[in-house]
């Protein structure tokens, strides 16, 4: 009888394992296709009303072309990023821009999101470089931070020009959008070998996963 109930047990925790397992593997899948899915149709939604109807192929098929509206932003935007190199280009460009600069309220919202663009997407070289860790919030308590690049212009005068920091970039658990901007000695940063996309996985997990890099070295036992 004792046997009999070991097998059901075991059988019982052989299909949670097994639920657990196909938990994991669909999880992620199930919700990158969702993500993918609903930016796609919001782009569709949003550029295929501008596309001719001549040219919109959900007018000569029966069914809903998925992905046609991102197909044609993305060229819609390589070629204006071809036209804005010209010389025409660049003129209406900075005639846009001088008018969105006299334009009350737009005028800051416009030129912080032109500067974090151009920083993350156009001018990698300005984006953050490194993965590290500060003590902080306290002494003996440390946070993994972005390191983007020395201190520059007045916030380095003011530190003192011979002085060197760094700027570095403290995310926040879940969202690493969010987090806080320090300007810290060098010497108390500890620079570390992850990649910055292995970081923030660190961060957005909470610890959980660890890169394959960590598993190179020593982990101390935690107690329980």
């Amino acid at each position: 009888m004792a046997e009999e109930h070991q097998q059901r047990q075991n059988a019982v925790t052989q299909l949670r394992n097994n639920f657990v397992t196909g938990i994991v593997v669909v999880g992620p899948l199930a919700i990158t296709f969702y993500i993918a899915r609903s930016l796609i149709d919001w782009v569709d939604a949003t550029v295929k009303p501008l596309i001719p109807p001549s040219w919109n192929p959900d007018t000569y098929l029966p069914f809903a072309l998925p992905g046609f509206g991102l197909l044609v932003g993305m060229i819609g935007i390589t070629m204006l990023g071809a036209a804005t190199a010209s010389l025409i280009g660049r003129s209406l460009i900075s005639y846009g821009e001088q008018l969105l600069d006299r334009t009350p309220f737009v005028r800051p919202v416009y030129k912080t999101l032109k500067q974090v663009f151009e920083t993350v997407v156009a001018n990698r070289a300005n984006s953050f470089t490194q993965a590290g860790l500060i003590e902080w919030p306290r002494k003996g308590v440390w946070s993994i931070v972005f390191v983007s690049a020395p201190a520059r212009g007045e916030i380095r005068a003011r530190l003192g020009p011979d002085s060197d920091f760094l700027t570095v970039f403290i995310p926040t658990t879940p969202n690493p959008t969010g987090g806080y901007i320090m300007f810290v000695p060098r010497r108390d940063v500890i620079l570390l070998d992850m990649s910055i996309e292995d970081a923030a996985k660190l961060v957005i997990s909470a610890g959980l996963v660890v890169p394959e890099e960590r598993l190179r070295f020593p982990v101390a036992d935690v107690p329980g």
